[in-house]
């Protein structure tokens, strides 16, 4: 595994010594390579690709369908220096979780299925709830807490941007399970409303 110090700093704009042009880094929440832990792939455009981290070179991608193909919990689709772009499938009945980025902007949009998504400047009282659906867009402040339900019959398919990233280049989550064990192993602590700059141990 490859740790990388300063990734993401405490205090925009600050965000240095971020590795460019080293694209064939792990997640460092993988043991294995992660090829093995494979996804769909899928035609964009004239060349098939599979679903895994193009940050932080030039990428241009079918984001729907990529989005659509995902079976993952979440898969990390492109890492830069300054967002993310994942993907993200949640099961008939199942949820993110209600969690908190203090200083990180999210942005979510619906590719296919419907559920509920709750927010709230407090944990316990989420006074902000709506109906999603194929096509909507969420925008998620820094410091508010939120959850998404799928409340539907088929698997709930979205993606997130999250400005800076939130999760460590190549991150690959098979189910929820895998996520809060890699979360809590790693202190990544979303569940209590901490976030990745203040929680991972190479920031020092």
């Amino acid at each position: 595994m490859y740790y990388y110090p300063n990734m993401y700093p405490h205090q925009y704009p600050y965000y240095a010594n971020v590795p460019l042009n080293n694209y064939g880094r792990q997640s460092v929440y993988w043991n294995n390579p992660v090829e093995e832990h494979a996804n769909s792939s899928f035609h964009n455009g004239d060349t098939r690709i599979s679903l895994k981290d193009y940050g932080a070179k030039p990428f241009v991608v079918n984001i729907n369908e990529a989005a659509k193909k995902n079976n993952t919990y979440r898969t990390a689709l492109w890492t830069g220096t300054h967002l993310q772009v994942t993907l993200m499938s949640l099961n008939v009945g199942e949820d993110i979780g209600l969690e908190i980025h203090p200083n990180v902007d999210q942005f979510l949009r619906i590719e296919q299925g419907q559920g509920i998504v709750q927010m709230g400047k407090r944990k316990d009282k989420l006074n902000f709830k709506s109906k999603i659906y194929d096509d909507t867009a969420i925008m998620v402040p820094a410091g508010t807490w939120h959850n998404i339900i799928n409340t539907g019959n088929i698997p709930l398919k979205l993606y997130s941007i999250y400005a800076p990233p939130n999760h460590p280049f190549g991150t690959i989550h098979v189910t929820k399970q895998d996520a809060v064990a890699a979360e809590e192993g790693y202190g990544h602590g979303n569940r209590n409303g901490r976030t990745p700059e203040y929680a991972y141990p190479w920031n020092g």
